[in-house]
């Protein structure tokens, strides 16, 4: 599978065979990065070193499904998280027992039960000295803008939206990512949602007509606005409808109104999920003038030939704080899972030396 990131100039698998099992145990073994979202789950196998190089040492990487319990259960998400581990071991040609640290980064993950369910799961999977770390998804998005290090705020606007932050201090907070039910608004969710909402509404006469209809009907190859209740009933799972936002974007650049307030509300919604957490941590300081970056993660937030959703996101954001910093990563969520789980390793072994 293809992806944009240049995670150590690797895609889908680092060689095999008993030369890198031999290199991984002479360095200190490897370390499993996870990022677990709505849509799919991906794990990168990466060997610890003592220090961090450029090019990261990513020795194999694994696609699998959804692993978020609250959206597929606890056996299903339990199972794709030991597949995906195990093909990213298999890919990299590494042994389970050379597995040194595992860090996590899911979705749902939103209490400490949610933390302590996942532990349990890995701790019948790996061997006692393995360190263990579970995170939401959106920490691991964040490590992967600041190769993991955990300071600044991260916005998610993929299938869900979420933004997380954390200062230098150790304080953190949060907004949104509770899922459609609770409002993840400018989401990828929220958005299409709103837009089927419109053709329901134009149909019946309570709203103006929209171009929404004719393209969506279209997308879906459905006759009739009257056969979208079967449609959304018969598999409501969240990313099969966030897959509708590219319509809504092509509807938007055509100028259709209805469109362009559903993608308007969407940047008011995701700018106002980031402040909020600035807010809370005093991030941006006393006049908002304090550099902080802001790590910019999700389809959502990619340009489209008129519509940058992220761009007009970081405008608004940058009204209250003209000391935001936009970042893109430049790896994965996933690899930046494993940064979190090398700069977590060596924080304890650093630890221990000293001692």
């Amino acid at each position: 599978m293809s992806h944009k990131y240049n995670n150590g100039g690797i895609t889908n698998g680092g060689g095999g065979g008993g030369e890198i099992i031999d290199k991984n145990d002479e360095m200190g073994g490897v370390i499993l990065g996870l990022d677990g979202g709505t849509t799919s789950t991906i794990c990168v196998c990466m060997q610890f070193q003592g220090q961090l190089v450029d090019p990261l040492p990513i020795l194999g990487r694994a696609v699998a499904g959804c692993s978020n319990h609250n959206s597929v259960g606890e056996t299903a998400a339990r199972d794709t998280l030991v597949q995906v581990m195990t093909e990213a071991l298999t890919k990299s040609g590494s042994k389970k027992s050379a597995v040194r640290a595992v860090c996590l980064g899911v979705s749902g993950v939103n209490h400490p039960n949610d933390q302590e369910r996942i532990l349990n799961w890995l701790r019948n999977v790996f061997q006692s000295h393995v360190k263990l770390y579970v995170q939401n998804d959106a920490v691991a998005a964040l490590a992967s803008g600041t190769m993991g290090k955990l300071h600044g705020c991260v916005l998610i606007a993929g299938t869900g939206s979420i933004s997380y932050g954390f200062t230098e201090d150790g304080r953190e907070a949060r907004a949104a990512g509770g899922g459609p039910v609770l409002g993840d608004w400018g989401s990828g969710y929220g958005i299409a949602a709103k837009a089927l909402t419109a053709v329901i509404r134009a149909h019946d006469g309570r709203d103006s007509q929209t171009m929404l209809t004719d393209s969506i009907l279209q997308s879906l190859s459905l006759p009739s606005p009257d056969e979208l209740i079967g449609w959304i009933y018969a598999d409501p799972s969240w990313a099969r409808i966030a897959a509708l936002v590219p319509v809504v974007v092509s509807c938007a650049e055509a100028g259709d109104e209805i469109a362009q307030k559903i993608l308007k509300d969407a940047v008011q919604e995701l700018s106002l999920i980031v402040t909020a957490v600035v807010k809370r941590l005093g991030m941006g300081g006393e006049d908002g003038n304090l550099y902080f970056p802001i790590v910019m993660v999700g389809g959502v937030l990619e340009a489209n030939k008129r519509w940058d959703i992220g761009k007009e996101v970081i405008n608004c954001i940058l009204k209250t704080y003209p000391g935001a910093t936009p970042v893109r990563p430049k790896v994965e969520p996933a690899v930046g899972a494993a940064l979190l789980a090398w700069h977590f390793l060596r924080k304890e072994i650093d630890g221990n030396c000293h001692r």
